[in-house]
């Protein structure tokens, strides 16, 4: 049984089983990839033998190994969109500490559109499906609405990514949720990414290294949420020079500085910090037309404010220490001060923001094995304060009535987490790792004091529970056709009154059927222990976390994908430089929430008892479908770039207690889904982008009739004729579907490089032929054009954002 079980173990881990292998000597060749002149860790460049197949790519730290026959020398490629690609060859009779630093091609990264590795890590060869690498050099170049580069509205332009409203950041994946998204910056998970109420994302592409979204096929690591995992990373800042960008906008401007803390360039000893700053400055335009307008001291406003911090150590090749951190708040205001001695003051406000904080540290056991320690913090908090000071003449003087009204939730998380990735030969990249989390929600903590009523009350609801998990997974070469991603992850959850642990297997794979092209298929079980409760869909300050209870299932989610997978690669070729990906997907939900018809997020009654969960009376569960396909091509490179996506998908919920139990289409399900977008660099000083996007309307639930009733009164009399009110009769659930959303967007970047920094000045246009979307309907009724003419009821369309022009002034140094 000992010598069976070895046996397996030598074939999952070497290149031939037990039995067939003779004594040979390997290798292992190992080091960190970085940027010359900056020295930032590069993600995802590819090494490799040329003209093989055996190759790696550098993890999340710029960190690769490689095991290799020993011989007395040998030739390794390091390449990288955007970067000068780079041979060299060592002697290799023993282990090797390599590090290479790559320098960027400007010409490259300036077209470089969508993907950041090379045609020799390709698409086709891959195990991996369903996976989108965005580059920040992307988001920069394409038009953006009122001038704001959002790393959210680029992923909301690829296949299988719906958008919510009009301008907003909502991503729905595949029919999932924004609930069912995992955002996640170094580590930490942001729990509301949205800016001034869903218009823009809490992410400053100037603090960013890297972006991917994960659609399908989830790698093991990554657990707790149903739809998709969106990763970024923030850059380690510049350890040679102080380097910094900014750019000034219609309505916010930002400034990134980044630059060494010591004086030692690279290597031991070496640090480096960066800081990144952005506000928007709406409060201060509006101010003085408020001022105009009021009778007394008046002022109101909203603005919002990020801040990303990070800094670096390193220790030498075998220790790193990284601290990073983000910080972000909105705010709107409005407070009033009347010149009267006996009237009313106001004070009233909305808040909502996050904070998050990630120390890491890596360590190198090995030249094959390599381990990151994390201990991450975050915070969500959305808070509604309302004063009113009331003064009154009596008997005695002048008394003062105080009202004040103090409503917060949020969600606050702390997190530890170990890694490890293991090398073991060229065919194997093993991944294994725990994380446990501890939640603490606050669905409801109310504050409220009303003086005039003498009435005082205090309640705070917190919910402590515990998510964890362990996982291992393994990227497999078992022969040149055959690529696998195979991975387990275990689940836990504990609350104090219930307890769940859930397998959760992964499997990705491919199949090069020839050269450039290849079959792929994947499988994924999820397990979600938190919901948002949102009666929008769309991200506003006011959904609530919740977690897990006795009462309220964890979400769970299988899907299963396949497709195919095309490289154009033949010189000479129309087509070279594209990529072309075809998938089919179908996904099962299970335990998904939502509001009870008429529930509200303010929950400020009073409770039976303290004890008393009150939001789990406000809250249904139920199921729900989602299939379709996809279709993605693509070009990396040259100076046209861009691509061109489309989605065909059907999205279906049921509830027990909505819509009388019968199915219906969510809000945000699309039938046809179509993205143009395009990069043309006219010349190294001149650059042209455009986006056109087409979606089918939005399902909607709006009235279909509108009639008189008196509840009181069944039978016809005059009272009830004199005393009816309207009611109006919506049908089925979101059994209306809105008219066809489409816009084109352009910009033009003019770019000039001065002697000791650059400059851009963008202009762009947001709905160029200024199309009326719909934004929501509404019944109204029209009198009759004529005495005696009867009045009409009719449903009509408004319309938010007509054609919007902006410009920006962008800089480096």
């Amino acid at each position: 049984m000992k010598h069976s079980l070895l046996s397996l173990f030598l074939f999952f881990f070497s290149d031939l089983p037990a039995w067939a292998q003779k004594p040979v000597n390997r290798s292992t060749v190992s080091g960190y990839v970085r940027e010359k002149g900056s020295q930032e860790a590069l993600i995802g460049v590819n090494i490799y033998l040329p003209g093989t197949s055996t190759g790696t790519v550098t993890n999340t730290y710029g960190f690769y190994s490689l095991t290799l026959l020993a011989e007395d020398s040998v030739t390794l490629a390091f390449s990288f969109v955007g970067y000068e690609s780079v041979q060299q060859t060592v002697a290799f009779r023993r282990n090797l500490d390599l590090n290479i630093q790559l320098t960027p091609g400007r010409l490259l990264s300036e077209v470089t559109v969508t993907g950041n590795r090379t045609g020799e890590e390709k698409v086709s060869e891959s195990a991996r499906m369903s996976t989108i690498d965005v580059p920040i050099n992307q988001i920069k170049k394409i038009p953006a609405f009122l001038g704001e580069k959002d790393v959210l509205k680029v992923l909301q332009l690829m296949p299988g990514v719906q958008k919510g409203s009009e301008g907003s950041t909502g991503i729905y994946v595949r029919g999932g949720g924004p609930d069912q998204n995992l955002v996640i910056m170094d580590d930490a998970v942001v729990y509301n990414a949205n800016h001034l109420f869903g218009f823009f994302s809490v992410f400053n592409g100037d603090a960013l290294k890297s972006v991917e979204l994960i659609k399908g096929g989830f790698p093991a690591r990554y657990g707790g949420r149903l739809s998709s995992v969106i990763e970024m990373n923030m850059k380690e800042g510049n350890k040679e020079k102080l380097h910094g960008e900014g750019g000034i906008g219609l309505i916010a401007s930002r400034l990134t500085l980044e630059g060494p803390l010591t004086k030692k360039k690279s290597g031991a000893g070496s640090s480096s910090f960066l800081v990144s700053a952005r506000r928007t400055y709406l409060d201060l335009l509006a101010r003085p037309l408020i001022r105009a307008e009021s009778k007394g001291e008046a002022m109101a406003g909203y603005f919002f404010y990020d801040l990303n911090a990070k800094v670096n150590y390193d220790f030498g090749r075998k220790d790193k220490v990284y601290l990073s951190g983000y910080f972000g708040r909105d705010k709107f205001f409005a407070r009033e001060t009347p010149k009267e001695e006996l009237a009313t003051k106001t004070n009233a406000g909305l808040l909502w923001g996050n904070g998050t904080g990630t120390l890491r540290w890596n360590h190198l056991f090995s030249e094959k094995l390599f381990s990151n320690a994390s201990l991450i913090f975050s915070n969500y908090t959305f808070k509604i304060s309302a004063d009113e000071e009331s003064s009154r003449r009596s008997t005695t003087g002048v008394e003062t009535d105080l009202y004040q009204l103090r409503y917060t939730s949020g969600i606050r998380d702390f997190s530890v987490k170990y890694d490890l990735d293991y090398y073991p030969n060229p065919k194997h990249s093993v991944r294994f790792g725990i994380q446990s989390t501890h939640h603490t929600f606050t669905p409801s903590a109310v504050v409220l004091k009303d003086t005039e009523a003498e009435q005082f009350r205090e309640e705070v609801d917190a919910i402590r529970v515990l998510e964890s998990g362990v996982y291992a997974e393994d990227t497999w070469k078992p022969t040149d056709r055959w690529r696998v991603n195979a991975g387990f992850r275990l689940s836990h959850f504990q609350h104090k009154a219930v307890s769940y642990i859930r397998p959760e297997p992964r499997l990705s794979a491919a199949f090069v059927l020839k050269p450039d092209f290849s079959f792929k298929a994947s499988y994924a079980l999820m397990n979600q222990y938190v919901h948002l409760l949102s009666n929008t869909g769309i991200g506003l300050p006011t959904d609530l976390w919740v977690p897990t209870t006795d009462r309220i299932k964890p979400q769970q989610s299988e899907q299963i994908a396949a497709g195919f997978a095309k490289d154009f690669t033949k010189a000479g070729s129309l087509f070279r430089g594209l990529t072309l990906t075809v998938e089919g997907y179908y996904k099962t939900m299970k335990n998904i929430i939502n509001y009870r018809e008429g529930a509200s997020f303010l929950l400020i009654d009073n409770p039976e008892s303290a004890n008393q969960v009150r939001w789990e009376d406000n809250v249904t569960a139920g199921k729900g479908w989602s299939y379709g396909g996809e279709f993605l091509l693509q070009k990396k490179v040259g100076r046209f770039s861009g691509w061109l996506g489309y989605t065909l998908s059907w999205t279906q919920w049921q509830f027990p207690e909505l819509n009388s139990g019968k199915t219906f289409f969510p809000r945000y399900d699309r039938r046809h889904d179509l993205s143009v977008v395009g990069i043309y660099e006219l010349s190294p000083r001149i650059s042209l982008s455009g986006t056109w996007v087409y979606g089918t309307g939005n399902a909607l639930t709006v009235p279909l009739a509108e009639y008189s009733a008196n509840p009181h009164q069944p039978s016809r009399t005059l009272y009830n004729f004199l005393f009816s009110r309207p009611v109006n009769d919506y049908g089925e659930k979101n059994s209306f579907r809105a008219e066809p959303y489409h816009r084109l967007d352009f910009g033009i970047q003019f770019h000039k490089k001065k002697r000791r920094h650059e400059r851009t000045w963008e202009f762009s246009f947001y709905n160029l032929y200024n199309r009326r979307n719909p934004f929501f309907y509404n019944l109204e009724t029209k009198s009759g054009n004529a005495p005696g003419q009867p009045s009409t009821t009719v449903l009509k369309r408004y319309s938010v954002f007509p054609i919007v022009p902006s410009f920006s002034y962008n800089f480096k140094f």
